[in-house]
């Protein structure tokens, strides 16, 4: 088939979904076209059959905030004619679910029919998404999407509680490439950042007021108490600072690592002990699902999709949001018995294999155009 995927080519989970289903797609010998405004952080320009198309606004005067959804939209209608794609795969309603919607038509009328799928990801329904003046658009492009599917079964009921949605929505959780992680963990890393044998602990995240940083920097300081340790914080965002200040009067400065954002963080991930999270809510989890994939077990929250990624007792332990002495108690029980929690990680991790996610998008994909060449037919 030949593919548009539209995304976020940031380091946020749904950007990084999208490409390495791009990549898996390409390598299984479909054509994909990216088409967003930056070339995506984990495109790998090496892979055949994989094309990028760049979304420019430009700076006119008269706009206070540039159009970037109709310029968007310009760019899908172009890609589409021009490269015969089959159909688009948008991923993260805001806005590229309705700016495919308005290509899908401008297309129409040209007698071209395309279908679309909305892949959800989780903060364009729990967060962005639920402020009423988005609400009416939102709505309308799930309701006129060919298909939609949401990455959790947490995700799906959020997005029937918040919209008045009548369609289905299909749950097709987000995944990893087992193998990519397979031999990640690097003793010179692990000698760097750990080098009088301390246990590392790790967390990755946007540092934003959701995934709860300070509660993160919290546990550390209290197992620090207990036991040599190092924390090693990889991300960056607007509790980046909070999170210093604490660290600095705290004096656990030398034992915390800032590491900033990375493209490819596994290495580093692999070479730590445990994995905290300590978010509000997650939607599914992806962080979580590759710190696993490394082997390396998580303390976490058990709030939205992340009990369906993490199992408890066997991957890591789950906590209550917020409980600073749970997770310091359960990060502890889980260091003791390391070797049974990060078999455990291994296990719950190829659950989410990309060999067994990626046919279910192509079975979908397959649905949506006969779907589009039967009624082109009935028409």
């Amino acid at each position: 088939m030949r593919i548009g995927i539209v995304c976020y080519p940031t380091f946020g989970g749904s950007g990084v979904v999208a490409t390495e289903l791009g990549l898996a797609l390409a390598e299984e010998g479909h054509i994909v076209h990216f088409i967003t405004y930056d070339r995506p952080v984990r495109l790998d320009p090496r892979i055949a059959n994989v094309f990028y198309h760049e979304v420019r606004v430009s700076d006119y005067p008269l706009f206070d905030y540039q159009p970037y959804e109709l310029v968007l939209t310009s760019k899908l209608v172009d890609v589409v004619m021009h490269e015969r794609l089959d159909l688009l795969h948008v991923h993260y309603a805001i806005p590229h679910a309705s700016a495919a919607w308005m290509a899908q038509q401008i297309l129409r009328a040209k007698g071209i029919h395309v279908p679309f799928i909305t892949t959800l990801h989780g903060t364009d329904i729990t967060l962005v998404g639920r402020d009423p003046s988005f609400e009416p658009v939102i709505t309308f492009a799930m309701e006129r999407s060919t298909a939609v599917t949401a990455v959790s079964e947490s995700l799906r009921k959020d997005t029937y509680d918040h919209f008045p949605v009548h369609r289905e929505i299909q749950v097709i959780p987000n995944f990893i490439r087992m193998d990519r992680y397979a031999s990640a963990a690097n003793p010179q890393l692990r000698e760097r950042f750990a080098p009088r044998g301390e246990k590392l602990l790790v967390h990755v995240s946007n540092f934003r007021p959701v995934k709860r940083v300070m509660d993160v920097l919290k546990v550390f300081t209290a197992m620090r108490e207990q036991m040599p340790a190092r924390l090693l914080l990889i991300g960056d965002g607007p509790d980046r600072h909070a999170a210093e200040t604490f660290c600095r009067a705290n004096g656990t400065c030398n034992d915390v690592l800032f590491l900033g954002k990375m493209t490819d963080p596994e290495a580093v991930v692999a070479s730590c002990d445990l994995f905290l999270l300590t978010s509000e809510t997650e939607s599914f989890g992806l962080a979580a699902l590759e710190a696993m994939a490394c082997g390396v077990p998580v303390v976490t929250t058990d709030t939205g999709g992340t009990p369906e990624v993490v199992e408890s007792g066997v991957a890591g332990l789950l906590n209550p949001v917020g409980d600073v002495e749970a997770m310091t108690r359960n990060a502890m029980e889980v260091l003791a018995n390391l070797d049974k929690f990060r078999k455990g990680a291994l296990q719950c991790a190829s659950r989410f294999d990309i060999a067994r996610v990626l046919p279910r998008y192509e079975a979908l994909y397959a649905e949506v155009v006969e779907q589009v060449k039967a009624d082109g037919i009935h028409q």
